[in-house]
């Protein structure tokens, strides 16, 4: 692990000495409590029973209302990806049993939302190996590494280690709806697919950490949580921003508050784009979203 330290600046630094939790069930129950601050998923079950008698350590939503497994492991020598692959393959054969838990939580509206197109596992520990690391990039799966160490009473530290994303599962929610994010690109000008295209390279250019999840009706461009997330017209691009509101001077024709409006995908902070000229003008923005975030 890279050797990260934080220092308390005062008179003279004050050095905090990282550790790692001392029970793996503490760390769990910190997530579980701060899931959605954390990580951008809402929580559902924790030690969620398979009808094979396993448990997965936690289980979410996410705010692109995928499923999301968390497994946590203190010892780098615990096989948490193998475990957490195993529990993703038995949540894709049950999707009614998860179905049932969301409605159980949350309610009949946002199971029906439920989108299996991009479901996960995200797998965190105080530290992984360089095989680790490299065995996500062989499998067909949607898996995040998370490294954390704590600091003193009341710090604790998550590095986005490394992800894989694969293309979305077919056969998915609203795989024959007529309004999916695929088709809307396909129908749109050539001159929009490539302003598209262009969007699309410059906020992966901004930084390694960026990764680029297809889902049905849109396209979320996130670190940890969604940053930016991107749905294509007939005529016109819409960006959605993880910004405050209190923050932004709308403009008419060009942003607008979308906080009580329904839409698809996350970000209060809406911009239209049809030109080069207004996709100019949103870059600034775009940038904020990936600084504040």
């Amino acid at each position: 692990m890279a050797d990260i330290k934080l220092f308390e600046i005062g008179n003279e630094a004050k050095e905090y000495k990282g550790e790692n939790v001392a029970l793996e069930k503490d760390l769990q129950n910190i997530i579980e409590k701060n899931m959605n601050t954390f990580f951008g998923v809402t929580f559902l079950a924790s030690e969620y029973k398979t009808t094979d008698g396993g448990r997965m350590d936690s289980i979410g939503i996410d705010e692109n209302s995928c499923p999301v497994i968390f497994e946590y492991k203190r010892s780098i020598k615990d096989n948490v990806i193998n475990q957490g692959l195993f529990y993703l393959n038995w949540l894709l054969d049950h999707k009614d049993s998860f179905k049932v838990l969301v409605i159980n939580k949350l309610g009949l509206d946002k199971a029906n939302d439920i989108d299996w197109s991009m479901p996960r596992v995200v797998c965190i520990a105080g530290d992984f190996t360089r095989y680790d690391e490299s065995a996500i990039k062989q499998m067909d799966k949607n898996i995040s590494l998370i490294r954390y160490k704590k600091f003193g009473d009341n710090l604790l530290m998550f590095e986005h280690v490394n992800e894989n994303v694969t293309t979305p599962i077919s056969g998915s929610k609203n795989a024959n709806s007529d309004y999916t994010f695929k088709k809307n690109l396909q129908n749109t000008s050539e001159s929009l697919r490539t302003l598209y295209e262009t969007i699309r390279n410059y906020i992966l250019s901004l930084g390694d950490d960026i990764t680029e999840n297809q889902l049905k009706k849109y396209t979320a461009f996130k670190k940890i949580k969604n940053l930016v997330c991107i749905e294509v017209q007939r005529s016109k691009i819409i960006l959605r921003l993880s910004l405050d509101v209190n923050t932004m001077q709308f403009e008419d024709g060009f942003s607008r508050n979308t906080t009580d409006v329904g839409h698809f995908g996350t970000g209060d902070v809406e911009l239209t784009i049809t030109n080069k000229d207004t996709w100019n003008k949103a870059k600034p923005f775009v940038n904020r979203a990936y600084n504040e975030n």
